[in-house]
């Protein structure tokens, strides 16, 4: 866990976010004024299995493969 403060983080976000996306971090702490203030973490996507499956079941769409 890295904490930055918010000068830094504006500075240097590309940075930071790129930290993220590598694994080196897997989470920021942004603080103003030494007070913890946001965290920024990698993005999960959410899982969608089956999500529209009650809305597609009586259209009768052929399987793609």
């Amino acid at each position: 866990m890295l904490t930055v403060n918010m000068h830094d983080a504006k500075s240097k976000l590309s940075s930071l976010v790129e930290q993220l996306e590598v694994g080196q971090e897997n989470e920021v702490i942004i603080a103003r004024n030494g007070t913890p203030v946001a965290r920024l973490v990698p993005f999960a996507a959410p899982r969608r299995v089956g999500a529209a499956r009650h809305l597609l079941a009586g259209l009768h769409i052929p399987a793609t493969v």
